[in-house]
C-alpha cells in the first residue's frame, strides 16, 4: 500500500513589490522573528541575512515541546520568481519547500507556497500527520506569512533587505 505525501498549498497577495516580497521570504532574520513563538534560531550555515542557491541554514527549534535541529538546503533560485528550500537533516523523512512569487502590478505581489513531506516515523507518522502535524504545519506557515505581509506593507522591510 502506497501512503499519501501530505502536500499544503497557501496562497496570499502582499502589497509590495515581487522582488521586496521575494528577498523577505528569504531572510533569515525575519525568518526568526516570524518563528519567536518556538525559539527558533540559525545556529548553523547562512545564520543572517539573506540566503541563496547552494547556500544552507540549520535552524534549532521548540516543536511539540522537544528542541528539535533541522537543515535546509536553497536548491532552486530564479529571483524574482521561485526558490526552494530542501531539508537536508532533520526531523521529517523529506520536505521540498517552494516559494512562487508573481508580480501584479507594481505593489501587488501574488505568492504560492507549496510544503511538500513526508512525516518522520513510517505509518505512525502518517497517523500524527492526520491527527496534528498538517494543521501545525499549514499554522506555522500562515503566521510566518502574515509576519512577511506585515513587513513587506509596512516601512519595516528596511530592516531586513538593503
Amino acid at each position: 500500500m502506497r501512503l499519501a505525501m501530505p502536500v499544503l498549498t497557501l496562497e496570499s497577495t502582499i502589497r509590495a513589490p515581487v522582488e521586496r516580497v521575494f528577498d523577505l521570504t528569504r531572510s533569515i532574520d525575519l525568518h526568526m522573528r516570524s518563528a519567536e513563538a518556538t525559539g527558533e534560531r540559525a545556529i548553523g550555515g547562512v545564520t543572517r541575512g539573506l540566503i541563496g542557491m547552494g547556500q544552507e541554514v540549520t535552524w534549532r527549534a521548540r516543536h511539540f515541546g522537544v528542541w528539535q535541529t533541522l537543515t535546509a538546503r536553497i536548491t532552486a533560485f530564479s529571483r524574482p520568481e521561485h526558490f526552494r528550500d530542501s531539508m537536508v537533516r532533520g526531523v521529517f523523512a523529506r520536505f521540498d519547500h517552494d516559494h512562487y512569487f508573481r508580480s501584479v502590478s507594481n505593489d501587488l505581489t501574488f505568492v504560492r507556497e507549496i510544503f511538500d513531506y513526508n512525516s518522520p516515523f513510517g505509518l505512525l507518522g502518517t497517523a500524527v500527520d492526520a491527527l496534528l502535524l498538517k494543521n501545525y504545519m499549514r499554522n506555522f506557515l500562515a503566521r510566518r506569512n502574515e509576519i512577511i505581509r506585515e513587513v513587506a506593507e509596512g516601512e519595516e522591510w528596511k530592516k531586513y533587505v538593503e
